[in-house]
């Protein structure tokens, strides 16, 4: 009977590695995310301004703090964050939008973002889970309630 090989927190090696990987991809989904919302907010024009300007703000910041989540939790597993935009840029499946500063538009754009986030969250959930580890599985699970909640008041908007 072969022994499991285990990190430092108690986790299999071979299913953190492929966490580690799709935790990466987020990362880097994360990141283009990031700054799209970031120009959104500095760029969105119209009537609608004082009320999406905020919005933009409220889910940049939240952006923020996932992205060191996500980092942080790869370096628990025993890895390495991605942390060049060359990198984000290459892995990612989102792509920049730019030049973008009517509302409706930034909106549909972040409806897009999200679902693709969410899927690739539901992803790690299955992985999380065959691996044990509880910690990611709970995080992304979190993030997929949060983020289903936003995708439906965003589509709210757009009618």
């Amino acid at each position: 009977m072969d022994q499991l090989i285990v990190n430092r927190i108690g986790l299999p090696v071979e299913q953190t590695e492929q966490l580690a990987a799709g935790l990466n991809e987020l990362l880097a989904n994360y990141q283009v995310f990031y700054m799209n919302v970031r120009g959104f907010h500095w760029n969105i024009r119209g009537e609608k301004f004082f009320e999406l300007h905020l919005k933009f703000e409220e889910l940049y910041n939240d952006l923020l703090l996932k992205i060191d989540e996500v980092a942080e939790r790869i370096l628990t597993l025993g890895f390495r964050p991605l942390h060049a935009y060359s990198d984000y840029l290459a892995k990612a499946e989102l792509h920049e939008v730019k030049d973008l500063s009517e509302g409706r538009a930034c909106v549909e754009a972040i409806v897009e973002a999200l679902q693709l986030l969410v899927a690739k969250q539901r992803k790690l959930l299955e992985q999380s889970e065959e691996a044990g580890d509880e910690a990611t599985n709970s995080l992304m699970s979190d993030y997929v309630r949060e983020q289903e909640k936003l995708l439906w008041m965003y589509s709210a908007y757009l009618g």
